[in-house]
């Protein structure tokens, strides 16, 4: 009887540690837990400011969202303003980040992934045609045509994209996204502009083309959209 409970206990503490492995972020233990940037002291995370010099300054950040940002630059047509925790402290282990994505007329967000976090769009202004595909092996692609007001959910670490296919129209949207640093993959960026390069042999029995073809998306320069 002993020993079956031992089992019972070991049993629950394992399952409650396997728990703890799997939360992305930190989960708070106080009211507000502000991240101090000055620290130099390595977690999960972002160690605690001293609660007694937190201000409101802390829980505030002047992004001028209601700005239209620039997207000429950006070869893919779009500008990605991230608001997480290395920007507003104020978010540490609250599990919350937020984006302002702006489109220029035909631009898109281009399939990339949230590690560590779902992501809710909302169409501000124009229309996007948006979508996410599910993991092997089937691979199914869920898309919708958002107008102004719609709402859109992307599963965490699913490939997703948006794309606004108004010729004439930007389009603006902004996200929630479920973790204080949700992170990003662009898939293009990362297969083919990875620092070192992937063998263009492995890339091309990957993608079943020539390695001249592999050679040259490397040789282009593979831009970011966030700022």
């Amino acid at each position: 009887m002993a020993s079956s409970s031992c089992f019972l206990l070991f049993t629950a503490i394992l399952t409650l540690v396997s728990w703890q492995a799997v939360a992305f972020d930190p989960s708070p233990l106080h009211d507000f837990c502000v991240a101090d940037n000055s620290s130099h002291v390595l977690v999960n995370g972002f160690v605690c400011k001293d609660p007694e010099v937190v201000t409101a300054e802390d829980f505030f950040l002047a992004a001028k969202l209601d700005m239209p940002r620039d997207t000429k630059m950006s070869k893919v047509g779009s500008n990605v303003t991230l608001i997480n925790v290395m920007k507003l402290p104020g978010l540490n282990t609250l599990g919350i980040s937020l984006a302002c994505i702006d489109y220029a007329p035909l631009g898109e967000n281009p399939p990339h992934t949230h590690p560590r976090a779902t992501e809710i769009l909302t169409v501000l202004e124009g229309t996007l045609y948006v979508g996410f595909v599910t993991s092997n092996t089937d691979n199914k692609l869920f898309s919708k045509v958002l107008n102004q007001g719609d709402v859109f959910v992307f599963p965490q670490g699913l490939i997703h994209f948006q794309f606004n296919p108004n010729p004439y129209k930007p389009a603006v949207a902004i996200a929630a996204l479920s973790s204080q640093n949700p992170g990003a993959i662009t898939i293009a960026n990362a297969v083919f502009g990875s620092k070192p390069m992937i063998s263009d042999d492995v890339l091309a029995k990957a993608f079943q083309v020539e390695k001249k073809i592999v050679d040259w998306l490397q040789a282009q320069f593979w831009a970011d959209n966030h700022n």
